[in-house]
């Protein structure tokens, strides 16, 4: 196993070092958010964009903004050395020191940033439908938080079918997202997206695609979509921080040609864009 890369509030450790309290709020109740970021060639991808919607879910849990420029340090510290190909970015920002139950004392955050080598992603991926679903009307919907059990279990049910991931709908029965990844389906040659109303996260590789498309003539819209879209669809692709833009194979066994050729022209608009800039 390639060996993770830690740094905790201003140290580098050990990634099988203690280095948290064990009342720390993460740890307790859940209590923080995170991102994910693509690291190429020893750098992050879309850190602004990153840093911004951390921003908007420490404001939606009532926690402190994070500091940009600390998260930037941990960056650098786990960035330093033999450069990363291709791997994984992570900080996490906690609620620091806390009670055992869900109020908050105030103590200071805990900012951790961790790095790791990562394997590149398949070319296709299948995927499988699950019968739990995402609240639209929660308190962290569409928020990145550390509470990360219900895409634990999704995920798990989805391997266990040998799927690569597992898709979830919302309370009202539309298409939301999966347990890491947004999902687009293609209809009459037409991108369609849940819109963020749906209870889906605001990916990053979300918001660029529907940009970049857009700059490039590919008909993309956000659309709210019964999950039985899924039946029809003959394009199907996720989008993350790791997966780029990944066509789907199968959806619940049923077999797509995959990519398709709409979703050949997003993995090229997708492709053409990324190389120019690594923070758009």
């Amino acid at each position: 196993m390639t060996e993770v890369r830690v740094w905790v509030d201003g140290e580098t450790v050990s990634p099988d070092a203690p280095a948290l309290s064990a009342i720390d709020h993460g740890v307790t109740v859940g209590d923080g958010g995170f991102e994910t970021l693509q690291v190429r060639d020893g750098r992050p991808f879309a850190m602004r964009r990153h840093l911004a919607r951390m921003d908007r879910t420490m404001a939606g849990l009532g926690l402190p903004r994070a500091d940009h420029d600390r998260i930037r340090a941990g960056v650098e510290a786990v960035l330093s050395g033999p450069p990363i190909e291709f791997g994984r970015l992570r900080w996490t920002v906690t609620g620091g020191r806390g009670p055992l139950g869900s109020d908050r004392l105030g103590a200071d955050l805990t900012t951790i940033v961790t790095a790791v080598a990562h394997a590149r992603p398949p070319a296709t991926g299948a995927v499988v439908t699950v019968p739990w679903t995402r609240n639209e009307r929660s308190a962290t919907a569409g928020l990145k938080t550390t509470s990360y059990a219900d895409n634990v279990v999704a995920l798990a049910r989805a391997q266990e079918h040998g799927a690569l991931e597992a898709l979830l709908a919302n309370t009202r029965g539309e298409l939301c997202e999966g347990t890491g990844s947004n999902v687009f389906v293609v209809l009459d040659d037409v991108v369609l997206t849940p819109p963020l109303d749906s209870g889906c996260l605001a990916g990053v590789t979300r918001e660029l695609v529907l940009e970049w498309c857009r700059a490039d003539g590919v008909d993309v819209r956000e659309r709210p979509l019964p999950l039985a879209v899924l039946e029809d669809a003959r394009e199907v692709f996720l989008t993350s921080s790791l997966k780029d833009v990944l066509p789907v194979s199968s959806v619940d066994g049923r077999a797509l040609g995959a990519p398709g050729r709409v979703t050949r022209r997003v993995q090229d608009a997708w492709a053409r864009h990324a190389a120019t800039d690594e923070d758009p």
